[in-house]
């Protein structure tokens, strides 16, 4: 009789647990605004979402067809932003955006990063700013990767490269 109560009880306690479980099944890629990026407004060849007022990076959203990348995606003050091509992972698009002034990198931020959900933004809100200070501190595409955010490291250098490749850097 105990064997069977245990049996059932446990059971039970799987179903309810398989039937619990969340998982993400959203396909749209998404985009984040990203701040402190300069890109001119009225330039030719900006992707979309990458064009704003000088001094931010645009509330357009981008999509996968569109933001793909383009040559130079502003021209302001402080330099060119050259937007890299958006790479697709399982969880999102990646795309990065440098500005270099005197054939040297300044800043680098992204236009696109997954964050369907919690866990996506908490991961990138701590390992996009460590890899933007190392792409500017390495000046280029050769980057430690995040612990715990690879896919989104291995996304990022991809579109940083081809950001400083766009560059002629």
């Amino acid at each position: 009789m105990r064997r069977i109560v245990t049996w059932a009880l446990s059971t039970i306690t799987t179903l309810v647990l398989l039937m619990s479980y969340h998982t993400s099944t959203s396909s749209t890629a998404s985009t984040i605004q990203a701040s402190g990026a300069t890109a001119g407004t009225g330039s030719k060849g900006t992707a979309p979402g990458a064009a704003g007022s000088a001094g931010s990076a645009g509330t357009g959203k981008g999509t996968t067809g569109g933001a793909s990348g383009s040559g130079s995606a502003g021209n302001s003050a402080t330099g060119l932003s050259f937007a890299g091509a958006a790479v697709p992972t399982r969880f999102g698009n990646v795309q990065v955006q440098i500005t270099v002034v005197d054939k040297k990198i300044t800043a680098a931020t992204v236009l696109q990063i997954p964050n369907r959900d919690r866990k996506d933004v908490q991961i990138n809100n701590r390992a996009v700013p460590i890899l933007n200070a190392e792409a500017v501190q390495a000046q280029s595409a050769d980057i430690d990767m995040v612990s715990g955010a690879t896919v989104t490291s291995v996304a990022y250098i991809q579109s940083l490269q081809s950001a400083i490749d766009k560059a002629n850097l």
